[in-house]
């Protein structure tokens, strides 16, 4: 008989204790073994009824969210899901909490209390059953030196810049990510160098006003520029787009020119952005050469729009590796279909974009 996930619930709400509990224990194969007002209750528990999983409120007392993951991750790592507001100051504090070891987040429909939480019950049990399949590092693992402003990889290489008159790129880079794919994003652009010469389009599958946080994140750590696509804007060299949490990320062709088109299409499969929305669109415009990139995720997003890319491009893709990969379904079902040429381990990702550069 399958063992039923053990779940530890930590608000500073009693309200939103009982809330999530509600919604949890709805799923015959999650259990709630228990809950915790604050981080201080938190690590008390965590010891004693060694959970699976454990949702953690951003915001509270005595000892917050992300201090009391610094502590778990760091003793005792347990796979975590925050619950965020949607603030600006939510949604960076979110991100640093994936940065120092959280799987995923929820965030809370209306505000600290959310009453009706509910709507997104197949949500919060979705991703709790996914955190329990993951196997947990200590935060110290394969994290990146924040004080460094030099990447990690200086490229051995004269790069070919574009005639002046003509200025349709010759390659281009676009990465898809979703679960772990923060933390992952961090490993990979701050190593890039600053003369990196092909834009780089990114769909992180993230909510409204958190990509905006994510992208300044990045933008902190690199010598690329990284930023949030606006709306027709060119797309240039030494610079990372980051597809915003309620739009479509296309690329279309003005002349000889790139530019970003965002789009509310409606979602596909659920998701939007969408990897597959991104890779359809970069049939119709003239680029000699695409390589992409399938990184953390769950799901297949990616695979689909990669195989129609291939149709009339010529495309390298890398996957990144099942040993570094938070949730390995994005790129395990493009492995799958065959449509990768090289595994990569997360680490390496940024060598090998350089050397294909």
């Amino acid at each position: 008989m399958r063992r039923k996930i053990r779940v530890l619930i930590v608000d500073d709400s009693a309200f939103m204790r009982k809330v999530i509990s509600d919604i949890l224990q709805s799923d015959p194969y999650i259990e709630v073994v228990g809950t915790a007002r604050n981080g201080k209750d938190a690590l008390k528990k965590r010891d004693t009824l060694q959970p699976d999983v454990m949702t953690l409120d951003v915001e509270m007392p005595l000892l917050d969210g992300i201090e009391t993951l610094k502590v778990i991750m760091a003793t005792n790592p347990c796979p975590i899901i925050m619950l965020s507001s949607t603030t600006k100051e939510g949604a960076e504090n979110t991100l640093l909490a994936m940065e120092y070891g959280a799987i995923d987040f929820v965030t809370k429909t209306s505000g600290s209390i959310s009453l009706d939480l509910m709507t997104i019950k197949a949500e919060i049990i979705e991703k709790v059953k996914c955190a329990a399949k993951v196997t947990v590092l200590t935060s110290s693992s394969s994290m990146l030196a924040e004080s460094s402003n030099e990447s990690l990889l200086t490229p051995n290489k004269h790069w070919h810049k574009n005639n002046s008159n003509q200025r349709t790129w010759q390659k281009l880079v676009v990465i898809g990510t979703s679960t772990g794919g923060p933390r992952a994003l961090k490993e990979v652009i701050p190593r890039l160098p600053k003369d990196f010469p092909h834009p780089i389009l990114v769909v992180q599958h993230m909510p409204a006003g958190f990509t905006e946080s994510l992208a300044n994140r990045l933008n902190s750590l690199s010598q690329l520029t990284v930023k949030e696509a606006s709306h027709l804007e060119e797309l240039k060299a030494g610079h990372v787009y980051i597809a915003p949490g309620h739009c479509h990320l296309k690329v279309e062709q003005h002349q000889s020119l790139l530019r970003a088109n965002l789009s509310q299409d409606s979602p596909i499969r659920g998701l939007r952005p969408a990897v597959d929305k991104l890779f359809y669109s970069l049939a119709d415009v003239d680029i000699e050469e695409i390589i992409a990139v399938i990184m953390t995720g769950m799901g297949s997003d990616g695979t689909e729009g990669l195989f129609h890319l291939r149709k009339s491009k010529k495309v390298i893709a890398l996957a990144q590796s099942e040993q570094t990969s938070v949730v390995f379904g994005m790129p395990k079902v493009a492995i799958s279909s065959q449509l990768i040429e090289k595994v990569v381990d997360l680490p390496q990702i940024a060598h090998e974009l350089i050397s294909l550069a």
